[in-house]
């Protein structure tokens, strides 16, 4: 009954297919009032980045984890687990509707846009790409 039960709210990658190549989508990432970096995706690749905001209250904030440096841009064909974690397992009967009833795409981008605003992993916020980007 347990095995069942996990399985059940385990997530899995092979739900999510593969984000379309020509997709372009940037997302900001804030703590409280503070701009705290810039996720894109462009040209099948992710990018994260620190803003110049950040970067100059680097006294007073610690790094995020897995981005140490604040002056590297970093690239990566694969969302990183910072970010994915802010998608919630698509076997799950209130995503499912949520999917079926919007007809959302089930790549990552379309996802963080629906479901990545907030984690209770962290207290940073996501926003999602607006109209006019």
């Amino acid at each position: 009954m347990l095995k069942r039960l996990k399985e059940f709210f385990k997530k899995s990658d092979e739900q999510i297919i593969s984000v379309p190549t020509q997709t372009r989508a940037q997302f900001i990432l804030k703590l409280d009032d503070m701009v705290v970096g810039f996720l894109d995706f462009e040209d099948g690749e992710w990018c994260f980045k620190y803003s110049d905001s950040f970067k100059e209250q680097a006294d007073v904030y610690y790094p995020i984890p897995g981005f140490p440096r604040l002056d590297k841009v970093y690239r990566s064909e694969f969302l990183w687990p910072f970010f994915k974690i802010r998608i919630p397992g698509l076997k799950q009967p209130v995503v499912k509707e949520i999917l079926e009833n919007e007809v959302i795409p089930k790549d990552e981008v379309s996802l963080l846009k629906r479901f990545g605003f907030r984690s209770i992993a962290n207290p940073y916020l996501l926003l999602p790409p607006t109209p006019a980007q």
